[in-house]
């Protein structure tokens, strides 16, 4: 990493789940490296969303390298996802045609959510699962699936998580992190904000900020996406042998499982 950014030059992981994100340092000047990034990122730095993008290289090994602008920031905490400008930013990236259309050049194909069902029952065979609640939600996941409607599609984050949103100095907000993003309902990102972060009695005061009604049709595909959210990352820890994370995975499902009182 250093050969090609030249002499006197510090680079260090930056952490992450996929070890390939580094800041390094010049004196006092640091940029955000990562390879292989999002390869939308250049309409995601255009509209404000992540840190501004300064340079993009593709090596001889065919990766490519992408350099950020490095911000002094913090990530939020949980209590401050039930702020009006993480709705509006929300809100922004799910309406961005430029997003949608970029994304959908790239060949990604929406989710289904009947393929996301069949995919999940592959995986619970392939890792011998036999949990009852398990196999109980994605019986309700099996049965509701049709019941969703034809919502209109947009690029999903797909890990809201409040660690993955910073304020800098100049109070400027951004969501990074976007190596997991989709075309998808945007009730996938929805439900994980709100059943995580937002008290339901101010789910609709926080949705009419994002610019949505809370209706039957959005509580049950909010519903529907966050159990297979759920189920899906109880699979991902099981695969890699997570158990602990596992079990913790299922109580949030119970919980989840708990709230379902506006569907079938």
């Amino acid at each position: 990493m250093e050969l090609f950014l030249g002499e006197g030059w510090d680079v260090m992981p930056a952490g992450g789940a996929t070890g390939e994100a580094y800041v390094a340092k010049h004196g006092d000047y640091q940029l955000f490296i990562k390879r292989n990034s999002s390869p939308f990122l250049a309409v995601l730095s255009a509209e404000g969303i992540v840190p501004k993008l300064l340079w993009t290289k593709r090596l001889e090994s065919g990766d490519v390298i992408t350099a950020q602008r490095w911000i002094q920031g913090r990530e939020l905490k949980a209590k401050e996802m039930m702020n009006a400008s993480t709705a509006a930013m929300l809100s922004n990236i799910h309406r961005s045609n430029e997003l949608l259309d970029l994304f959908k050049r790239m060949g990604n194909e929406p989710l289904d959510p009947r393929h996301m069902v069949e995919n999940m029952y592959v995986q619970i065979q392939l890792y011998r699962i036999e949990d009852e609640l398990v196999l109980a939600c994605m019986d309700y996941l099996e049965r509701t699936k049709d019941q969703l409607g034809d919502a209109e599609y947009a690029v999903c984050h797909g890990d809201i998580n409040h660690n993955n949103w910073m304020r800098d100095e100049q109070d400027n907000l951004y969501l990074i992190d976007w190596d997991g993003a989709s075309v998808a309902d945007p009730a996938l990102d929805l439900g994980l904000m709100l059943y995580t972060y937002i008290p339901e009695e101010h789910w609709a005061t926080w949705l009419a900020q994002y610019g949505a009604e809370l209706d039957h049709s959005l509580k049950m595909r909010m519903h529907w996406y966050v159990v297979a959210h759920t189920i899906s990352e109880i699979l991902w820890n099981h695969s890699r042998g997570q158990f602990s994370q596992v079990e913790e995975l299922k109580k949030a499902l119970m919980y989840v499982a708990s709230k379902n009182d506006h569907s079938d």
